[in-house]
């Protein structure tokens, strides 16, 4: 297996932090991007000498820091192999979704900004070197609210949800001439601190409602998003791989 650098926004915490775990279990550098200083933390707790990682603070909702987030990768490791775009916010109130005519567009466009344009800047910025390195790997997060309606999910989320699915399919069919893939991952109930967000109704019905009886974990999504940067994964792209215990199947 070659080592390749990895960057993986939202690492600090929940899927992030599993996928980084799972892709430095295989041995590859990774820089971890999350708003939260605790990233420097997590890259701690998961750096070998072998393969080492590093934290960076970030906002996915500022360009600035995006690009930045993008210059650290190449500063550190002369580029991004692999890119996973795991940062993402859903806002609630008292734990619902907040109605489509009570959104303000200052919410939506950050919503969005985090969601949708943090990861096309990104890939806009990494996929350069990948071209050049003739190998590449884009994993974006999606979510089932952005594959079906979903009633807890906000208008804002499931909108970007659907546009990140929408990004990742035009760039595998873009760029898969040039040994890239790309692909995103649609979990469906994941036990995260974002999905605590709602009600304990809300989560009761939801695992009610799905077909392996339970919530998912992050290890679930990590195991996939791993097989996808992996180079047996090569014929793999355009796809949204939906992790969600049966509760939606296209």
């Amino acid at each position: 297996m070659n080592q390749r650098s990895v960057l993986v926004t939202g690492g600090a915490a929940g899927i992030g932090l599993a996928i980084a775990r799972g892709l430095a279990a295989q041995g590859h550098r990774v820089l971890l991007a999350d708003i939260s200083d605790s990233v420097h933390a997590a890259a701690d707790s998961l750096a070998t000498p072998q393969a080492p990682v590093h934290g960076h603070v970030a906002d996915m909702g500022v360009e600035a820091q995006v690009l930045g987030t993008a210059q650290r990768a190449a500063e550190l490791f002369g580029g991004c192999d692999i890119l996973v775009n795991c940062a993402g916010v859903s806002r609630k109130r008292d734990g619902q979704p907040i109605p489509p005519v009570e959104v303000l567009t200052e919410d939506w466009e950050r919503v969005l900004r985090i969601n949708l344009t943090a990861p096309f800047l990104l890939s806009r910025e990494l996929l350069p070197g990948m071209r050049q390195r003739r190998f590449g790997r884009i994993i974006n997060i999606a979510s089932r609210a952005g594959r079906t309606f979903v009633a807890p999910a906000g208008v804002d989320y499931a909108a970007s949800k659907a546009g990140l699915i929408g990004l990742t399919r035009h760039l595998a069919g873009t760029y898969a001439p040039d040994g890239i893939t790309v692909n995103c991952i649609a979990p469906g109930r994941i036990e995260t601190a974002l999905s605590s967000l709602s009600s304990p109704e809300i989560i009761a019905a939801a695992a009610k409602a799905i077909p392996v009886g339970r919530l998912g974990n992050t290890d679930e999504v990590a195991a996939a998003a791993v097989f996808l940067a992996s180079e047996p994964a090569s014929y793999i792209t355009g796809v949204c791989l939906d992790v969600n215990g049966g509760v939606f199947m296209a």
